[in-house]
């Protein structure tokens, strides 16, 4: 958390308010969510997302941000998909799509 706009105070701040009105994962399962204790821009910063605008984000659990930061924005290795769902199976028969719903 070392780059801006995460370093700054107006994050912080804004980082709370966000889950404070919104204090559990909005990407859990309905009726499965678990408590929020991470902010995400649902349109990254870097690809052009505002990062103060309330709507671009979502207050989520650690687990659900680490799956939709590695399917969509190619973090942990991936290749960027622009939300074009993976298609496939792997050598096991699942489907490569890690949004799919079988993978949760």
């Amino acid at each position: 958390m070392a780059e801006w706009p995460y370093s700054t105070q107006r994050w912080q701040r804004l980082r709370l308010s966000k889950l404070r009105a919104t204090p559990l994962c909005e990407y859990c399962t309905p009726g499965r969510e678990q408590p929020a204790s991470q902010v995400d821009h649902k349109t990254p910063v870097k690809e052009g997302g505002d990062p103060w605008a309330w709507d671009n984000l979502a207050s989520c659990c650690a687990s659900c941000h680490s799956r939709k930061t590695a399917s969509e924005d190619g973090a942990f290795g991936n290749a960027k998909r622009k939300g074009r769902p993976l298609k496939g199976c792997d050598a096991q028969g699942r489907p490569m799509d890690r949004r799919h719903w079988w993978n949760h």
